[in-house]
Parts: structure tokens; C-alpha cells; sequence
């Protein structure tokens, strides 16, 4: 006979944190959002720690190479899609790994012969105002020179003007030559007044920009996560089928964590990539594993030699794996269920096997809810998608700007290898939706913003780090009557009020 669950299955909504006694030491600033990313001994440190709770999403609309640098920057760590070809992930990788803090390679460049009317567009395309101009108008051609808003006067030109007459020549550029450190660009960026500092290889290539703007940002910066070379922290996602090629190219890129990409992870395929990278690599390669949603789950992954093990199927805002299949489970249920399971691993084993919340976040405070209910860290998709960061295109819709977005198991991205069971090399049906969703601006500000949230309600209940919360934090479940009390209600709001 079937096995019946007893609880309902039940999402983050329906439950709340009931305060507890907050010294004059719960304070936002005292608090510590420090969290294990891998598996450690009891007793011993984890190899990999995130300074906040955040991963992004395995996925195409979310992850690329300049979303790892900026969620690096703010002490979490993206996971590059892996649904592309094993030289391009590895590409993405190694340009992360060799992002130089401070050092800007240009994104907006142009050639000497063009005319004022194409830095205008470029200018609008972009939204930035300062131009390089190199002999082949590419981020590594020869530089000539440079144009910002200074150089140029719209209402007093025609636009047919050539980039090459009124741009600041070289001869005139205050530059510095390759290797030159980040102190030392700073220095000849107050030293001489000026706004951004070329850097210039021997054969009088552009390498970089350092911008003075960005000293103070860089020095804001205080949770960054850095590996022992002072290279920042980049994920990447492997599927079932071609780790044999594709591990071995990430790690060579300079990978620092992967994770195995999947929508159900209690497989026999999960079990032969973790077994394969094991015996390969011992315990140096550091890789995770999921999605399940139960404590049979987590212990399969977690004896297979998994580094942290991921939660979650069917909670996504992009997934329709629940009513193309019917199976999944609320999120809630399902974290707090592998919670436990973790828990009573630890206490047999001496071995703490992390776990990550991927799906189900609504609103800031569910991220709340999640890490009291026992997650160590948080997968999120449409929450970063939003973002400046993300690859996705800015477009306008009925007058709001939104970003794009798309799940893998779309027919815009086809990655059949995530929801493969061994059948054809093919997405026979899809399990996620093709959308929008509202532009949010940068990561950063967003960021900070919801974890500031976080780290308030955590001063709420008392506690000053994520291990205290999930022993200290009291949660209640809700009524349906509770979630409409919890919102403005029985009031007219100001926003809607037409006043006559």
C-alpha cells in the first residue's frame, strides 16, 4: 500500500516567528549571517563558508559570470548555468576567477571612424557615458582614445561627426601600464583629478578601467568571499550525463563549488556522478546534490558523499513540474522535514551536511522563515533574475520595465539533461514557463536591503546568528483569517483613494 503523509504539505505563508527576548545586544549590526556552505567534521571548520545565506539559481535567465562577481562581492555565490556547452560554462568560470577588483574591462567601445550619433546610441544601449576608443572598437583593441560627456555638446552638433574629431586623444590621456596594482591607479586617479584611469598593455592595448567611483564602493565591500588567492568564490551547475568532461573543465577554470543540476536528486544517476567525482577527485572537489524533499532523500545523498544537499521541487515561481506531474512538495514541510534529518545524520555520523532551500521564497521574510526552519543557505531564481546583474534582457511592458525570465525546464531553454530519467536526449514536456518579472535595479542595494530585513527579525527572536535561530526560533502556524490580519486591512489606502 501507498505511503500517506499525515500533515498537509504546507509553504512558507502559512507560518509565522513568534518574538522572543531581545537583549541590548540584538542589534543589526551584531549580527552574523555566516553560514557552511560544505560538510565539516564535528568539531572541525567547513573547508567553504558563504558570509550570507544566498546562492543564485542554476539557470540561464539568472546566473552567468557577471552575476558571480557581484554576488561574490556581497559574501554569497552564484551557480553559472550549466545547460551550454562545457567550454563556455568553463569560459564563464575562469573570467570570473580572474576578475580583478577595481579593474573594469570596457563594455562600451567604439572606433575612431564612427560618428556621434553611434555613441549616442551606444551611450543609450549601455547607460554608460565613458567610451574607449580602440583601432578595432573591441574592450582589447588598441587604444586612441577616450570619449564622455565632456567631449561632445548635442544641442551644438549635427551627429554626423566623426568619433576621432572630438574625442581626447591618447597623446592627451593620463594612463597606466599593465600590472600597475589597484592602490597605485587609485593614487594617479586623485592625484591628477580625473575620473577613470586606463590600463595599457606594451603593445598599447586597453586591459582595463579603473573608475574613481568605484574606490568607495570597493571599500563598502566588507563581506566579500574570497578563495586563499583573493579570487572571488564562483559555483557551477553539472547535470547526470557529461560530468566525466564537464567536472574536469570546471575545475580547471578554477571552480570552487559545484552542484548537481536536477528537479528530482534521490536517483541512481546522482549516485554515479557523486561516486565518480569521489573517486576521482577524493573530497577536494567540493559538489553538491538534489533536489528531494524528504528524509530518505537527504540520507541517500548524504551517504552517496554529497557536500550539501539541495531542497525543494516544484516551488519555484517559474516551475510547473507539480501540475505537469503531480509531484513535489510545500516547501516548508519539505525543509523541515530534512532539517531534522540532518540533525539526527550529524548526531550519528559527527559528519554536518548542509542544507540549501531552493524554491518556494515569496517575500523577504520567507528567507527568515527558511533558516529557523533549519536551511543553512537559500537558492534563489526569480529574487536575482529581477537584477541589473542578471543576463536577461530589460524590456518595457505597458510602461514597467521588467527583466525576462525563464525556467530550464522551458522550451526556451530546453535543458532536457535536468529533467533527464534515463529516457531520449530530449525535453519530451516542459516544466517551466516563459515570463517577466519586474526590474528591480541593482543587486547590491536589493541585497542589502532584504537581508537587513532578515537580520531585524533575527533581533526579534533574540538570536545573533543563523545556528542560534534554528535552536531559539518559535514558529506558529496560521489560519487563512491570519495571513488577510497580517496585511493592511479595513482601511482605505492612499495610493487608491480618489479624493473629489
Amino acid at each position: 500500500m501507498a505511503t500517506f503523509f499525515t500533515e498537509p504539505s504546507r509553504t512558507f505563508s502559512e507560518f509565522l516567528l513568534v518574538p522572543g527576548y531581545s537583549t541590548k545586544e540584538c542589534t543589526v549590526d551584531n549580527v552574523s549571517l555566516k553560514t557552511p556552505v560544505v560538510k565539516f567534521k564535528k568539531g572541525e571548520k567547513p573547508a567553504l563558508e558563504m558570509n550570507i545565506p544566498l546562492v543564485s539559481a542554476v539557470m540561464q535567465a539568472v546566473s552567468d559570470d557577471k552575476m558571480a562577481v557581484a554576488l561574490a562581492k556581497e559574501g554569497g555565490i552564484a551557480f553559472i548555468y550549466g545547460s551550454q556547452p562545457i567550454e563556455t560554462q568553463a569560459a564563464m568560470v575562469a573570467r570570473a576567477k580572474s576578475y580583478k577588483a577595481g579593474f573594469v574591462v570596457s563594455d562600451s567601445n567604439i572606433s575612431p571612424e564612427s560618428t556621434l550619433n553611434d555613441i549616442l546610441a551606444l551611450k543609450e544601449r549601455t547607460g554608460h557615458s565613458t567610451v574607449a576608443v580602440t583601432t578595432d572598437g573591441t574592450a582589447q583593441g588598441k587604444l586612441v582614445g577616450m570619449v564622455t560627456s565632456r567631449d561632445y555638446r548635442v544641442s551644438r552638433m549635427e551627429g554626423t561627426e566623426l568619433v576621432k574629431d572630438f574625442m581626447t586623444p591618447m597623446s592627451e590621456l593620463i594612463w597606466a601600464p599593465s600590472g600597475t596594482s589597484l592602490k597605485e591607479a587609485n593614487n594617479i586617479i586623485w592625484d591628477n583629478k580625473i575620473n577613470q584611469l586606463p590600463i595599457v598593455d606594451a603593445e598599447g592595448r586597453l586591459e582595463y578601467l579603473v573608475f574613481r567611483k568605484d574606490y568607495a564602493s570597493h571599500k563598502e565591500n566588507k563581506n566579500e568571499l574570497l578563495d586563499a588567492d583573493k579570487r572571488y568564490v564562483v559555483g557551477a551547475g553539472i547535470n547526470t550525463r557529461d560530468f566525466k568532461e564537464r567536472v574536469p573543465a570546471l575545475v580547471e577554470a578554477g571552480v570552487d563549488i559545484m552542484t548537481i543540476d536536477s528537479s528530482e536528486g534521490y536517483s541512481e544517476w546522482q549516485k554515479d556522478t557523486l561516486e565518480w567525482i569521489r573517486a576521482t577527485y577524493g573530497d577536494s572537489v567540493k559538489v553538491g546534490a538534489g533536489n528531494v524533499v524528504d528524509a530518505e532523500g537527504f540520507r541517500f545523498l548524504a551517504e552517496c558523499g554529497a557536500d550539501f544537499v539541495k531542497v525543494g521541487i516544484g516551488g519555484g515561481s517559474i516551475c510547473i513540474t507539480r501540475e505537469q506531474k503531480g509531484i513535489g512538495r510545500g516547501q516548508a514541510s519539505a525543509v523541515i522535514e530534512v532539517a531534522q534529518a540532518r540533525d539526527e545524520y550529524f548526531k550519528e555520523t559527527g559528519i554536518y551536511v548542509p542544507i540549501c532551500s531552493d524554491g518556494g521564497i515569496v517575500y523577504d521574510y520567507h528567507m527568515t522563515l527558511a533558516l529557523a526552519m533549519g536551511a543553512d543557505f537559500i537558492m534563489l531564481g526569480r529574487y536575482f533574475a529581477r537584477f541589473d546583474e542578471s543576463p536577461t534582457t530589460k524590456v518595457n511592458i505597458n510602461g514597467t520595465y521588467m527583466k525576462e525570465y525563464w525556467g530550464e525546464g522551458s522550451s526556451r531553454a530546453r535543458n532536457w539533461q535536468r529533467y533527464d530519467m534515463g529516457g531520449d536526449s530530449k525535453l519530451s514536456f516542459e516544466e517551466g514557463v516563459d515570463s517577466y518579472v519586474p526590474y528591480a535595479g541593482s543587486l547590491r542595494d536589493n541585497v542589502g536591503l532584504s537581508l537587513k530585513k532578515v537580520m531585524s527579525t533575527m533581533c526579534n527572536c533574540g538570536v545573533l546568528s543563523i545556528p542560534e535561530l534554528q535552536q531559539k526560533a518559535k514558529i506558529t502556524v496560521i489560519s487563512t483569517t491570519s495571513l488577510v490580519e497580517g496585511g493592511a486591512h479595513d482601511v482605505l489606502l492612499k495610493d487608491s483613494a480618489q479624493i473629489k
